[in-house]
């Protein structure tokens, strides 16, 4: 990096003329030619000898890629699983290389996925969708239905419940994108759900204070989860596109439910039927699974609001710092399920001492925020953490302080501090501290 040499501009000393700055300019740029010359007679540079293969010739033409993929020099920012974590890959989780990205919308091409029997293809033309139950008119859409409706566009965090699930007995997966990365930022369009069950004629002017909705896919799981009606009526997407463009398989393509801030497994994928009742189904995926188990073994449910959190993608385990001492860029994303974030601050030294971060942007509402640090490193040890604070005052919480109302007998909704030990050759690991 260079620095510009600082003028001196006391009022004794006269500033050169500017018949005196053009000559110094052009005798300057003489010897500064000839030395030019002369490294190149001794020792050639490159960067100016060499002759560049894509500086010869012609580059492909624009019927090369009809779908514009990741160049080469990028194939290793791809979602990875973990081997043992599942019995099968047909019930499992591809993760989020997060490490490996900047801003904060996610390509659909890396976005995580998590499928309970597999991803399905499901055509525009064989897609229906019901809703029935409490309604005065059940009624069953086609895609083409969907795309008559006015629609809207939102851009919204999903983060799997058991996203850093792995974490609550110890520090056990090494790298950001598997301790953090069930999670992926979408701008989605669709219709919203309250236009959908107003058509098929449920009066929302009215009490429904004890009414739900019960949402099923239309993959062989089903996957099938309840929502209360105020959640229904108040932000949740009947999403068909999302980055502007079609949904991928692996997301539910054709038509999938977007539930803002709310845990991944509720936003329904492959969406075929919407019931309305008057409480809440208790299905496998919110009772025996998606529950919090407390350390007496009594399991909580309803804990769908995924709480404010952070992670720092850089430095990280994945993405180690090579160019050794100096200026170095700290960066990572926080998001909460209750709005905006709103500071994210970044300790060194493990927790002791604290400094705020700079946000890219103003946080927006149930979305990713990326935040940065800029510092001059020495060199030496670092226990790097960020702390995120959202809207509503919520700060994130240690590890500590959640095992204390939780124990360890979870698995959901694990919104800790994460530490990464950053050594002096610019390595990182996961590590816990105390």
């Amino acid at each position: 990096m260079t620095r510009e040499n600082k003028v001196d501009d006391t009022p004794e000393r006269k500033g050169p003329s500017r018949r005196g700055f053009l000559t110094g300019t052009a005798a300057s740029g003489a010897a500064l030619l000839a030395a030019t010359a002369a490294r190149a007679q001794t020792a050639p540079d490159p960067l100016i000898t060499e002759v560049q293969p894509w500086a010869s010739g012609l580059g492909e033409g624009v019927d090369a890629t009809p779908y514009g993929l990741p160049i080469k020099y990028e194939d290793d920012v791809v979602r990875r699983n973990v081997d043992w974590l599942t019995a099968d890959t047909i019930s499992s989780i591809n993760f989020t290389p997060i490490h490996a990205l900047d801003g904060t919308i996610t390509p659909q091409g890396c976005a995580f996925e998590r499928h309970h029997s597999g991803a399905i293809e499901l055509r525009k033309e064989d897609y229906r969708l019901m809703i029935n139950g409490l309604v005065d008119t059940p009624l069953v859409f086609t895609y083409a239905d969907l795309e008559r409706f006015p629609r809207e566009i939102h851009t919204y965090f999903l983060e799997c419940a058991a996203n850093t699930g792995m974490e609550w007995a110890g520090a056990q997966l090494n790298g950001a994108q598997f301790t953090h990365g069930m999670i992926h930022n979408m701008e989605y369009s669709g219709v919203p759900l309250r236009t959908l069950l107003e058509e098929a004629g449920l009066d929302t002017a009215g009490d429904l204070s004890d009414k739900w909705i019960y949402v099923e896919g239309a993959d062989a799981s089903s996957n099938g989860r309840s929502i209360p009606m105020e959640k229904a009526l108040d932000d949740v997407l009947v999403a068909f596109k999302a980055n502007g463009e079609a949904l991928r398989k692996e997301h539910g393509y054709p038509v999938r439910l977007v539930v803002p801030g709310w845990e991944g497994n509720m936003w329904v994928k492959w969406l075929r039927r919407i019931e309305v009742t008057d409480q809440p189904i208790e299905s496998r995926e919110e009772t025996s699974k998606y529950t919090d188990t407390l350390a007496d073994g009594i399991s909580r449910k309803w804990t769908w609001v995924m709480d404010a959190k952070s992670v720092i993608t850089s430095p990280s385990p994945q993405m180690p710092i090579t160019h050794g001492a100096g200026p170095l860029v700290i960066t990572g994303m926080a998001w909460s399920g209750r709005g905006a974030i709103t500071r994210v601050d970044v300790s060194l030294d493990g927790g002791m001492t604290w400094q705020p971060a700079r946000l890219g942007k103003a946080g927006d509402s149930k979305a990713l925020t990326r935040f940065y640090l800029d510092i001059d490193w020495d060199g030496s040890e670092m226990l790097i953490q960020s702390r995120a604070t959202d809207e509503t005052g919520y700060v994130q919480p240690t590890k500590d302080a959640l095992r204390e109302v939780r124990g360890e007998n979870s698995i959901y909704h694990n919104n800790c501090i994460q530490t990464w030990h950053v050594k002096e050759n610019g390595e990182a690991e996961n590590v816990e501290v105390s």
